[in-house]
């Protein structure tokens, strides 16, 4: 890997200071616009959950209302690994690497997170365990969580053609795809899905990308494969952790 990288315009301090105040007006309108967009997605719509899930955890079988662990609200992370698959998806693993961090402030604002996975439990566990995480990942093999939340797909109907991942039609590679959704618990006890997002809408989970995004290079990626460089956190050469 390059530790040097190829110069752009080199200007003085003043010059300098110029372009970053005229920069700062457009980081101010994205800070607005997002600030009004989270407003808008709090006022969607809700609708109720009817399907009794149940999903397998170490303690045994649970339901989506006990995911909540007592709180209010629960972000669910669609992790891809399907039965058979040996390990999660590096892409998945690299969102991942973020949870545990967050998960204190989450439950300090009556918020829960779990992860959800098609495989079963025992081909989860020591995936979770290699990768040293802590939050809570269930299994829900066997049951057609994944399928209704937009994020299975059967071979035949991948084969078939577009299938419908990310609110439209489209063409996945493969029989599991990411996603995150939100429920919350109503005042009648019931479970409500409030909010889904899939794809490109998954980067707001990811920390380093938005480091990445405040270096000269960005995310350096390939437009075409944009996660291809991403390895398991314990799987990157000649990396050096600084401490």
């Amino acid at each position: 890997m390059s530790t040097t990288i190829d110069r752009p315009t080199v200007v003085s301090l003043e010059q300098w200071l110029a372009a970053r105040r005229e920069f700062l007006r457009e980081e101010k309108e994205l800070t607005r616009l997002r600030d009004r967009l989270a407003a808008r997605r709090r006022a969607l719509p809700w609708v109720r959950v009817e399907t009794p899930y149940t999903f397998t955890a170490p303690s045994g079988l649970v339901t989506l209302a006990d995911l909540f662990a007592g709180r209010s609200q629960l972000l669910v992370y669609h992790f891809m690994l399907a039965p058979g698959w040996g390990e999660g998806c590096r892409g998945c693993s690299f969102v991942s690497d973020h949870f545990d961090g967050a998960m204190p402030h989450l439950l300090a604002r009556d918020v829960s997170l779990c992860a959800v996975s098609s495989a079963p439990l025992d081909e989860l566990l020591p995936f979770r365990q290699r990768m040293g995480w802590r939050f809570p990942w269930v299994s829900s093999h066997g049951t057609t969580f994944n399928r209704d939340f937009g994020v299975a797909f059967p071979p035949e109907e991948i084969a078939a053609g577009p299938v419908n991942y990310n609110f439209a039609r489209q063409e996945v590679p493969l029989e599991e795809m990411p996603g995150l959704t939100v429920f919350a618990r109503g005042g009648d006890g019931a479970v409500y899905r409030t909010y889904s997002t899939y794809s490109r809408g998954l980067d707001l989970l990811i920390g380093a990308y938005n480091l990445l995004d405040l270096t000269p290079q960005g995310r350096h990626e390939d437009p075409e494969a944009p996660m291809s460089w991403v390895r398991y956190h314990d799987r990157y050469e000649d990396v050096a952790v600084a401490g």
